[in-house]
């Protein structure tokens, strides 16, 4: 996990209808910048439609909330058609933004050593740095968390 304080790298990626979307695209605003593993998953699926329930709120307050995994772009279309999600998912499927982000790493599951993404969020300031980090991240209570950290 990137220390609070950090500028957060720069990155270029699609979203789930192809449109490139950059860091610097968010400039003057706060950002909610969150890390999961797989489109469709039980988890997943309740932290992106956790932050697509409360994506108004987030909005009120000028906070912009992109997800970022390994999956496709036609992955993240489907996950979005699916649940009706409110939000930016960015396909990384060539993972170069999560080993920037530094959460591509090694996880051990039911004994099994293998490389994956490590549940991730970050708010980034309106000038692009770091002020809030969690990689301890419970996947039902990330969005009200982080709706919590942006009202206060």
């Amino acid at each position: 996990m990137l220390p609070i304080g950090t500028k957060a790298p720069d990155f270029t990626l699609p979203d789930q209808n192809g449109k490139m979307h950059s860091l610097k695209d968010y400039r003057g605003r706060k950002l909610i910048l969150y890390f999961y593993p797989k489109d469709n998953t039980s988890s997943c699926t309740k932290q992106a439609c956790g932050f697509s329930d409360r994506y108004p709120q987030f909005r009120e307050k000028g906070v912009e909330v992109l997800g970022v995994s390994k999956d496709s772009v036609e992955s993240h279309k489907k996950f979005e058609e699916k649940y009706g999600l409110a939000f930016t998912i960015l396909s990384d499927v060539e993972k170069k933004v999560l080993q920037a982000y530094d959460v591509w790493k090694e996880k051990t599951n039911y004994g099994k050593v293998s490389m994956g993404v490590v549940r991730t969020t970050y708010l980034i300031d309106e000038n692009g740095v770091i002020i809030k980090a969690s990689d301890k991240v419970k996947a039902a209570e990330d969005p009200e968390k982080m709706l919590n950290e942006v009202s206060d």
